[in-house]
């Protein structure tokens, strides 16, 4: 090691959700176990251990966590090396909704075996400086509805099958902006979709003031769709997102018969 090199640098995690749609639920709540951290494999090497980054147990409502607000899980210092799989014990899950009903939901092995989070690109933790990395757990995708969630007397009950995506923000951006209608009156709760190979990428909701924001694009170009009911779409083609960078994209949606 050369002299005055440091050889562990600062790793922070951090939490968010691509959000939930419905405004029958109010709650979708995780409680998370346990966070290990994987070094990269390199060359034909065997199977890294697993570092142990936290054990304490954190209660989160997921809903709380959207349009770039994030919940800090660590922040600690790691060996400088390079990292690429993180693995996230759930304990307890659960779902509340409007309605007062509340479900406890059955988490498959994720207590004991862990979700399995890759990062790609790696992270690199390097002596001295910090590193951040996102997670952003999908509960649409997440939380998958067991009967009729129109009506509340139709839910039977909610699996959990964790979708989360893992950004290095130091290679990611963000997209930022606002959503008003013809009479530069803000729209909140307009679906902001950001759409890859016709494939929806990542999505995001306006909040009360028609603010939205999306963390973790890999830097890159993309489609991004506006919607929300009564209003026609709004589509803007090649929104460059760079590295470490924000990109502003405000939109003006037309009412439906204009």
């Amino acid at each position: 090691e050369k002299e005055g090199e440091q050889s562990s640098g600062k790793l922070q995690i951090q939490l968010t959700d691509a959000p939930f749609p419905l405004d029958l639920v109010t709650e979708a709540n995780v409680t998370i176990s346990k966070i290990e951290i994987r070094e990269k494999i390199q060359n034909d090497e065997d199977g890294n251990p697993f570092i142990t980054l936290s054990e304490e147990e954190m209660s989160f409502n997921l809903l709380e966590l959207t349009n770039g607000v994030t919940a800090n899980l660590v922040d600690l210092e790691l060996e400088a090396g390079s990292y690429d799989l993180v693995r996230l014990y759930v304990s307890k899950a659960s779902i509340k909704l409007s309605s007062g009903n509340e479900y406890e939901i059955h988490v498959p092995s994720g207590d004991k075996t862990g979700i399995k989070i890759f990062i790609d690109p790696y992270i690199e933790v390097t002596g001295g400086l910090t590193s951040e990395l996102l997670l952003d757990l999908d509960v649409s995708k997440s939380f998958l509805l067991l009967g009729n969630l129109n009506s509340p007397a139709g839910v039977k009950g909610f699996i959990f099958k964790p979708v989360i995506k893992a950004s290095n923000l130091s290679t990611a951006g963000r997209l930022t902006g606002m959503v008003t209608d013809t009479s530069n009156v803000a729209i909140g709760g307009t679906e902001v979709s950001v759409i890859v190979a016709e494939t929806v990428y990542t999505t995001s909701f306006t909040d009360l003031s028609g603010a939205y924001t999306l963390l973790g694009l890999d830097a890159d170009k993309y489609i991004v769709e506006f919607a929300k009911e009564g209003y026609q779409n709004f589509i803007v083609e090649d929104v460059e997102i760079v590295a470490g960078n924000a990109t502003n994209l405000d939109a003006e949606l037309i009412p439906n018969g204009e």
